[in-house]
């Protein structure tokens, strides 16, 4: 990923914020009522407003100057979302047995981090390219195995790499545990802030948007 500083915007600020995912869809109606309904998005797409989490002038200028190094729109960074950052159920701690990622074949050594979302009737496969380092748990057939020993994982794209003795064998279920960070970039290259505003109770707008792969 381009253009990506590896900074989590500040944490104080982003749990205090507002957002969730977007996705789009082109609705096609007839004259008889019926409707055609088509995806234009294989995946969703993380929208937040971080003006809601600043409540003080010394977290308004915090962001400021994360905006600016940040250089507007120009450079992603790593956005911590309080309602979905983890891969365990809600509720449940986080266990190397919550997602699978693969079956091995005996030669596959690569795997991508994924969460899926649903399960009875179109389950999505979201995938995680910003795991948060230290977090990841992996397990071989319900086995837990040690990381640095039996695999790796590039907290930068998401990859889980097994290394040489410990490739998972043929109709292996490969599963994982991790948190994880939504790579996202200002959606704006003008930040108003309005002081006295501010000071009434006014809430400054901050957008942001997740930068899909």
């Amino acid at each position: 990923m381009t253009s990506f500083h590896e900074v989590l915007f500040p944490l104080d600020v982003a749990l205090k914020s507002v957002g969730g995912p977007e996705r789009r869809t082109d609705i096609v109606s007839f004259g008889s009522g019926r409707e055609e309904r088509n995806a234009r998005w294989a995946h969703s797409r993380r929208r937040y407003d971080a003006g809601y989490g600043v409540k003080t002038l010394d977290a308004l200028r915090s962001v400021v100057a994360f905006f600016e190094e940040r250089r507007g729109q120009l450079y992603g960074f790593r956005w911590r979302d309080r309602l979905d950052q983890n891969s365990a159920q809600a509720g449940s701690a986080i266990t190397p047995l919550d997602q699978s990622i693969g079956v091995g074949d005996g030669a596959t050594a690569a795997f991508q981090l994924v969460k899926t979302y649903g399960s009875a009737f179109a389950p999505y496969r979201r995938p995680i390219a910003k795991p948060v380092t230290g977090s990841v748990r992996v397990a071989v057939d319900h086995v837990e195995v040690v990381a640095d020993t039996a695999f790796t994982c590039d907290t930068v794209t998401g990859g889980v790499t097994f290394l040489a003795g410990h490739i998972p064998p043929p109709g292996a279920l490969v599963t994982a545990g991790f948190m994880f960070d939504v790579p996202v970039r200002f959606d704006t290259d003008y930040l108003e802030v309005d002081l006295s505003a501010f000071a009434a109770g006014a809430i400054p707008k901050i957008p942001l948007v997740e930068i899909r792969p």
